[in-house]
C-alpha cells in the first residue's frame, strides 16, 4: 500500500477502504506522507466526494490520531455544544452558563478564531487572567465543583485534523462537506462528551452559504455522532446577518453579560441561545419535551441563575470577576466613531461577511495563527435587519486602535448596510432541527 495508489484510486472516483484511510491518516500524523501528496488527495476528495462509510472511517481514525478524553473523574453525563462558526456568534458562554445552571455538566473545548469568524477562546481571553489551558486533572476538579469548564483544545487532541486543516486552508479544500464533517466530529468524539448539540450556521456570515447544504452537513454529523455512541442533534440556524449587536472580543463579552443579566437587545441571539440550551436539556433528560426545556432554560436566564453560573466559571478559571459587575473595566479602543444613515427607510440587509472582515481590519481577529488580537476593537450594530432608520440616525459604531484604518473601516461598515423603502420579510432563525 502506498499514498500514490490511494490518490489515484480516489482521483478515479473509487471508494477507499478503512485500511487505506487509516494508512493516510497515520501518514499525516507522523509526517511520512508529504504535504503535496496530502493536498492531492484532499483535492480528489473535494472533487469526487466520499461515501458515508469513508467519512465514518476518516472521522474515526482522525479522532484516534491523538488522545481520546474519557472524563472518568467526573460524575454523571458530560454535554458538549459546537457551532460551525459565524460573525458575532457568542452563543457558547451563554449556553454553557444556562445549561450548567440547570444541572447539566459541560466540558466545552473551543478553538481560536482565524479569518472573519471569531473564536470562543479569543472572546473569553478578553476577560483579564481568564485561563483556558488547564490540564485534565484540573478540569475534572473544576467541573466537579461548579459543573462547567470552557477552554482550548489540547495539542494532542485529533492532531491529524490540525495537520489536514492547515493544508486545506491554503489549498482551496475547506468547503467540502465530507472534510468539514470529519474535522468537526473527530474533535467532538475525541473530547469525550456523552451528548452533543450542533449549531450549524447557514448564510453569508458562515462557511455554509446555503441552508440546504448546511442541512446536509448537519444530518451527516448527527449520523456520525450517533454512530460513535454520542447522543447528537443539530439545529440549522441563520447567519445572514451578524448574531447579536457586537462583533469583536471584549465587545461580545459585554453583550454576553447583558444577556445573562436580562438586558438582551437582540431577540435572535437570545432565542437561539435558549433553543440550543433546550436541546441540551432534552438530550440530558432534564426536560420532558421542547416546550418544557425552553421554559427551564429561559427561567435560568431570567432568574439570574445563568449569570451567577458564568460568574462561577470566570472565578474558577482565574478571571477577574470585577469586569462582570463593571463592564467599564474592559479595555477601550482609542478611536470610536459612529456611522450615520444617509437616508430614511428600513435595514434590508447587512452584509455579514463584510462586517466580519471590517472587525478583522479593526484588529479584532487574526489572518495568521501567530497574529496578536486587540481585544478592545470591533463593530457594534445599532440597527439590525428589519429595523426602521431615519436619515442622520446612528446605525453602527466602530472601535479600533488603528488610526490608519479608520476611513476604510467607516466606508466598509456603511457599505455593508443596505437600506430601502420597504420593510423586509423576516428571515427564519431556525431552518431545520435534526434529532434521531
Amino acid at each position: 500500500m502506498n499514498i500514490i495508489e490511494i490518490i489515484e484510486k480516489k482521483k478515479n472516483g473509487f471508494e477507499l477502504t478503512d485500511k487505506e484511510i487509516n494508512f493516510f491518516i497515520g501518514g499525516c500524523t507522523t509526517g511520512k506522507i508529504a504535504n503535496y501528496q496530502i493536498s492531492a488527495l484532499l483535492m480528489a476528495i473535494c472533487i469526487n466526494g466520499m461515501t458515508n462509510t469513508e467519512i465514518f472511517s476518516m472521522t474515526k481514525h482522525m479522532a484516534s490520531s491523538g488522545i481520546c478524553l474519557k472524563w472518568s473523574g467526573i460524575d454523571g453525563i458530560i454535554a458538549d455544544k459546537h457551532s460551525s462558526g459565524g460573525v458575532g456568534d457568542k452563543t457558547t458562554p451563554i449556553v454553557v452558563s444556562v445549561v450548567t445552571a440547570c444541572g447539566v455538566k459541560m466540558v466545552k473545548m473551543s478553538g481560536k478564531g482565524l479569518g472573519f469568524t471569531g473564536g470562543t477562546i479569543d472572546k473569553l481571553s478578553a476577560i483579564t487572567n481568564f485561563r483556558t489551558d488547564y490540564n485534565t486533572d484540573e478540569i475534572n476538579n473544576i467541573v466537579n465543583n461548579i459543573g462547567a469548564y470552557m477552554g482550548g483544545q489540547t495539542h494532542d487532541l485529533a492532531p491529524a485534523d490540525k495537520k489536514l486543516y492547515c493544508i486545506r486552508d491554503v489549498t482551496g479544500t475547506v468547503n467540502s462537506i465530507p472534510l468539514i464533517a470529519s474535522s468537526i466530529m473527530s474533535k467532538k468524539i475525541a473530547s469525550g462528551a456523552n451528548i452533543l448539540v450542533l449549531d450549524v450556521k447557514a448564510g453569508g456570515g458562515a462557511f455554509m452559504k446555503n441552508a440546504n447544504e448546511a442541512q446536509k452537513l448537519a444530518e451527516l454529523m448527527v449520523n456520525i455522532g450517533n454512530a460513535a455512541g454520542i447522543k447528537t442533534c443539530a439545529v440549522v440556524t441563520d447567519m445572514s446577518e451578524p448574531l447579536g449587536c457586537a462583533v469583536g472580543n471584549a465587545l461580545e463579552i459585554k453583550e454576553i453579560i447583558d444577556i445573562l443579566k436580562g438586558k438582551s437587545k437582540d431577540k435572535r441571539l437570545y432565542n437561539i441561545c435558549v433553543i440550543l440550551s433546550a436541546y441540551i436539556l432534552i438530550l440530558s433528560k432534564k426536560a420532558a419535551d421542547f416546550d418544557d426545556a425552553y421554559h427551564i432554560a429561559e427561567k435560568a436566564l431570567k432568574s439570574g441563575q445563568a449569570f451567577r453560573q458564568f460568574y462561577n466559571i470566570v472565578q474558577a478559571q482565574g478571571g477577574d470577576v470585577r469586569l462582570l459587575e463593571d463592564i467599564s473595566l474592559f479595555p477601550r479602543a482609542k478611536f470610536i466613531g459612529e456611522i450615520i444613515s444617509e437616508k430614511n427607510g428600513y435595514v434590508q440587509n447587512i452584509d455579514c461577511e463584510s462586517i466580519g472582515k471590517i472587525s478583522l481590519l479593526s484588529g479584532a481577529g487574526r489572518i495568521r495563527a501567530e497574529d496578536v488580537i486587540d481585544y478592545s476593537s470591533g463593530v457594534v450594530l445599532h440597527k439590525k435587519c428589519g429595523d426602521s432608520v431615519l436619515k442622520g440616525e446612528v446605525i453602527a459604531e466602530y472601535h479600533t486602535n488603528r488610526m490608519e484604518c479608520v476611513d476604510e473601516i467607516k466606508s466598509g461598515i456603511a457599505g455593508a448596510y443596505h437600506i430601502g423603502k420597504e420593510k423586509p420579510e423576516n428571515i427564519p432563525l431556525v431552518y431545520k432541527t435534526i434529532m434521531k
